[in-house]
């Protein structure tokens, strides 16, 4: 079995922390905290007034090495917001689209994630606030232009991010029919992400399909990350099988070779 991968989402708040600050560097040094080789993020400026104009996805990305595919659900003149997955494996573009939204919009990106010995299909998203709300945008991922178009006997897939989704509402229990919590494959038991400083609900998921186990995952919640932003990241160690004959490269820049094991 090829070494783990290690997968982190993150709502990062725009950058802004939970004492005010606004601080790209701190959001790239929690990340860093994780060692990471692929990172979903949600709630990325790009080009905002609110936060000085930067561009977060590619400042984060050029603090930790990596590259970055950026997603705006909502795109107003020249002030962008959405998701992004960060890595410095090599990655291409499939979608990224908008989600039916009735508050704020909403939307979905999916990159292919080459990590050797198998492609990983990688989605990242934010939902919605409300539940019926959240409901349409879970029937949308789970149809045919996105899981539901995925044979995962061929493909090993993941999907990650804010669900704004616990795991007795409607949304989760439809993605749980489709795909794993990785939570809840750890021996660990499922802790909240949010809000930071005191969490009390778990928000922030993972999710993983047919030939992905799950060596470990954790809520991290160091003194940096507590005031970083106002979720907390969430960490896993995916073990993930070949659905092809194929010779296994060592093609891990960055973090991977030298990252410790979970706690």
């Amino acid at each position: 079995m090829p070494r783990p991968i290690r997968l982190l989402t993150y709502n990062v708040h725009s950058c802004f922390g939970t004492d005010r600050k606004l601080d790209p560097g701190r959001i790239a040094e929690v990340i860093g905290e994780c060692k990471p080789d692929i990172i979903a993020l949600q709630e990325v400026d790009v080009g905002r007034a609110r936060s000085g104009g930067m561009d977060q996805a590619h400042m984060i990305a050029a603090h930790l090495r990596m590259e970055a595919h950026f997603h705006p659900a909502l795109h107003l003149k020249e002030e962008r917001y959405g998701d992004a997955v960060l890595t410095a494996l090599p990655m291409r573009l499939v979608k990224a689209e908008a989600l039916p939204s009735s508050g704020e919009p909403r939307g979905a990106l999916w990159v292919e994630v080459d990590i050797g010995h198998v492609t990983l299909q990688v989605i990242v998203t934010h939902l919605g606030l409300g539940g019926s709300e959240r409901i349409r945008q879970m029937t949308t991922l789970l149809g045919p232009g996105w899981l539901g178009g995925i044979r995962q006997s061929e493909s090993r897939v993941v999907l990650a991010g804010d669900l704004n989704a616990i795991a007795r509402s409607a949304a989760y229990r439809a993605l749980a029919g489709h795909l794993k919590d990785a939570q809840l494959l750890s021996n660990a038991k499922p802790r909240p992400t949010f809000p930071s400083r005191l969490p009390l609900l778990r928000l922030d998921h993972v999710f993983v399909g047919d030939g992905i186990g799950v060596k470990a995952c954790r809520v991290h919640d160091s003194a940096m990350a507590r005031s970083a932003s106002d979720h907390l990241p969430v960490l896993v160690e995916l073990e993930i099988e070949p659905h092809r004959r194929s010779v296994e490269k060592d093609i891990l820049p960055t973090y991977g070779s030298g990252a410790p094991p979970l706690p």
